[in-house]
C-alpha cells in the first residue's frame, strides 16, 4: 500500500509546491512553484534528499497523520507544532509514526512555513511539475480529508537541525537595476535606497506591496508598454508604490520596474509579514555573481545543518549508540 500524508484539518492556505515550471514563461504561464525556495531547499537537505514536492503553508498549518513510519522536516517561517501534544523543534528532522497526530498552528514570525516529508509528495504531475499554481486554475488549496500519496524514502535517520537563522524579519535586500531602471531620476534613486519601506497588507504568491516614504515615479510612464516580468522585479504601481514580483506573479506588466532583488534574497521578501521593514541596496552584476558563488559553491546551495538533540524513542539504532562514556564507584571526585 503506498505511504500517504492524511489531512485531517488543512489552514486556509495550504498547496503543495515544487521549485516550479520554468520554460513556460512564452506561453503565458510563470514558473510558479514555492515562495521561498530556499526553505523548500532547506526541507530537502534536512532529510538528505533532492528538492521535490512539499506542503507549504501561508500563516497556519493544520492536523496531518502518515500511514507508515515517516521522516519530516519543518523549515521556513516558525511556526507552532506539536506532535501527540508534545512540541517539535522547527527548523528540524523528526519522525512521524502511524497514530501519531502532527498539529502545525500558527505562524510566529514570517508568512510561509513548509512540511516537507521523506520521499516527496507523489501527486501527478502537470506540466513537469506537482507545484499548486492558482492563478493559472493548475491544482488547488488543500481541504479537510485530503490524501497525498508518497514517494519512496531511500533515505534514513532525522535529529538534523539548521544552523541557518530563519529569513524572516525583513532587512536589507539587494537588488540589481533593469532596462527601465535608467527611466528614475537620480535623486529617486537614492531615495529609493534610503527609505525603509514595510510590507503593506496581507499580500499574496504573486506579489509584496510595500509602503513608505513619499511616492517614486518616473516621467510618461503611463506611455510605457507592457513588458516580460519575472520574480523579483519591483514595480512601481499606482502614485508610485513598490510591489515587488514573487513566483507566482503575472508574465507581463506595463508599471516601471525600478530594479529586480537577487534570487538568493527574495526568499526574505516573500517571508516579510505585515509591518516588516525591507530596505534596498544597488549592486553590480559583478558582486552578485562573486557572492552567489560563494553561497554556492559548486552550484549546490550551501545549507548548514548540526544534530540535534534526539528523543531515543526515536532513535531506532539506539543502541549502537555509547550511552555511558564512564563507570564511578558512585562515591564523587575526591571522596575516599
Amino acid at each position: 500500500m503506498t505511504r500517504a500524508l492524511l489531512v485531517h484539518r488543512a489552514g486556509p492556505a495550504i498547496t503543495v509546491q515544487d521549485l516550479g515550471r520554468p520554460g513556460y514563461l512564452a506561453r503565458g504561464l510563470s514558473r510558479g512553484g514555492a515562495a521561498d525556495r530556499l526553505a523548500l531547499r532547506q526541507g530537502a537537505a534536512l532529510l538528505g534528499q533532492a528538492a521535490g514536492a512539499a506542503l507549504e503553508m501561508a500563516g497556519l498549518g493544520g492536523s496531518f497523520t502518515v500511514t507508515a513510519p515517516t521522516r519530516i522536516a519543518l523549515t521556513g517561517a516558525p511556526m507552532r507544532v506539536r506532535r501527540d501534544g508534545t512540541a517539535l523543534v522547527w527548523g528540524a528532522s523528526h519522525l512521524l509514526s502511524p497514530g501519531e497526530r502532527l498539529e502545525i498552528g500558527a505562524v510566529e514570525a514570517g508568512v510561509y512555513g513548509y512540511l516537507t516529508l521523506g520521499g516527496g509528495i507523489a501527486t501527478d504531475p502537470v506540466l513537469g511539475s506537482r507545484a499548486a499554481h492558482l492563478t493559472a486554475a493548475i491544482g488547488r488549496r488543500l481541504a479537510d480529508g485530503d490524501r497525498l500519496p508518497l514517494g519512496p524514502d531511500q533515505g534514513a535517520g532525522t535529529g538534523l537541525a539548521l544552523t541557518d537563522r530563519p529569513h524572516t524579519g525583513g532587512g536589507t535586500i539587494r537588488i540589481l537595476p533593469t532596462a527601465q531602471t535608467a527611466l528614475f531620476a537620480p535623486e529617486d534613486r537614492a531615495r529609493f535606497e534610503a527609505t525603509a519601506f514595510h510590507r503593506d497588507g496581507p499580500g499574496n504568491r504573486q506579489g509584496v506591496k510595500l509602503a513608505g516614504g513619499a511616492p517614486i515615479a518616473t516621467q510618461g510612464q503611463r506611455s510605457l508598454l507592457s513588458e516580460t516580468v519575472q520574480p523579483g522585479d519591483i514595480q512601481m504601481i499606482g502614485a508610485g508604490a513598490p510591489y515587488v514580483l514573487l513566483s507566482e506573479c503575472q508574465t507581463m506588466g506595463g508599471y516601471p520596474r525600478i530594479a529586480t532583488v537577487l534570487p538568493d534574497d527574495l526568499p526574505r521578501v516573500a517571508q516579510a509579514a505585515p509591518g516588516d521593514r525591507l530596505r534596498f541596496r544597488f549592486v553590480t552584476l559583478e558582486e552578485a555573481l562573486a557572492d552567489h558563488a560563494r553561497q554556492r559553491p559548486g552550484g549546490r546551495v550551501k545549507i548548514g545543518t548540526r544534530r540535534l538533540l534526539r528523543d531515543p524513542a526515536e532513535m531506532a539504532d539506539l543502541l549502537s549508540h555509547q550511552l555511558i562514556s564512564g563507570v564511578t564507584d558512585g562515591r564523587g571526585e575526591g571522596e575516599e
